[in-house]
């Protein structure tokens, strides 16, 4: 088929999902430049694709606030009637982006053949649980004639504002950026998924008295967690820069690190965008699902042979079985070792 003028892609999920999006996103504009590419995604993750060289306009759908329900969605479908997209790419598999590609009245539209709305695609791509997620996603360009091979990173653009702001923070640490620096983002919205807060304190200090600088990471709802660990850890050589940045700032101060420790969660990817070493915390879920760090000198933390791990795929509120022995078994020692031999 000739390259679809207009392109929309859907991705309502979360932040980390977004991210591992964007190299769907720059495949389709590097195989068709003079298409246009939009994105649509809910509010929060608006702010981490400003900027973007390969993405026409960001769409925002705010479908658990203004734009929830039926009313909502018909009002945004009839938004993106008004652009006459000719493609719809939809990583998504929820029904609701499904009708959504549908109402617009997208003539071309590619999902997953798992989606809960696989019925409403022009064209269905398998669904293939033993890969990367961002291979999965690639696999959608199959139906436009292009090819998935080849793992390529997502890419972020700070702004000179956001890189300035961070400037600013690390002049703290005496530096506007070092390979020394190790950031660390110990925050997830899925309890289960996080590393407790006595072990990032324990890395941090024994990062300090190495010789490091060690910078903490993470959006306004981990301030309290961010500032715990510091206290814990002595306070001398640490930066707290929880809640003071946007995304892309957060992003931009990864940058400057040269490692980012990290649970299995969303900041993990900002660092593989920002071409940052990335040692990850693995407990409830496992890198078998397809979200695990792709970047050839990144290292997974994890505990091997617990017969009740993985027990979810996106994590949960408590331990299932009550021990949280996935996590509470993972010494701060060995998250220390993999941060100084990588």
């Amino acid at each position: 088929m000739s390259p679809p003028a207009d392109i929309l892609v859907i991705q309502t999920a979360f932040l980390g999902d977004v991210i591992l999006t964007l190299p769907l996103v720059q495949r389709l504009k590097k195989e068709f430049p003079a298409s246009s590419v939009d994105v649509l995604v809910v509010p929060a993750s608006a702010g981490l694709l400003r900027g973007h060289p390969d993405i026409r306009s960001v769409i925002e759908f705010d479908k658990r606030g203004g734009e929830s329900g039926p009313r909502g969605l018909l009002r945004v479908a009839r938004r993106l009637r008004e652009t006459g997209y000719d493609c719809a790419v939809v990583p998504h598999r929820s029904i609701r982006s499904a009708l959504l590609a549908l109402l617009a009245r997208i003539p071309v539209r590619i999902g997953f053949h798992k989606s809960a709305g696989r019925f409403l695609w022009s064209s269905r791509v398998r669904y293939d649980p033993g890969t990367h997620e961002i291979l999965r996603n690639l696999a959608l360009l199959a139906p436009l004639g292009i090819s998935a091979s080849g793992m390529e990173p997502p890419r972020l653009y700070p702004s000179a504002t956001e890189k300035s702001i961070v400037d600013e923070l690390l002049r703290g640490l005496g530096t506007p950026g070092s390979r020394r620096l190790v950031s660390m983002a110990p925050g997830t919205v899925w309890n289960t998924k996080r590393w407790p807060e006595e072990g990032y304190a324990g890395v941090a200090g024994e990062l300090v008295r190495a010789g490091r600088g060690v910078v903490l990471v993470g959006g306004p709802a981990d301030t309290a967690l961010c500032a715990r660990i510091r206290a814990a850890a002595g306070g001398a050589g640490i930066l707290d820069a929880s809640g003071r940045l946007s995304l892309l700032g957060s992003a931009e101060l990864i940058g400057r690190t040269g490692v980012l420790v990290c649970n299995d969660s969303a900041p993990l990817h900002l660092a593989g965008a920002m071409g940052v070493r990335v040692v990850s915390i693995f407990g409830a879920t496992v890198p078998a699902f397809g979200f695990g760090p792709i970047g050839a000198t990144d290292t997974v933390v994890e505990t091997a042979g617990l017969s009740c791990r993985p027990c979810s795929i996106h994590g949960g509120e408590e331990c299932p079985i009550g021990t949280f022995e996935c996590m509470h078994s993972i010494e701060p020692g060995r998250v220390f070792d993999a941060v100084m031999n990588g």
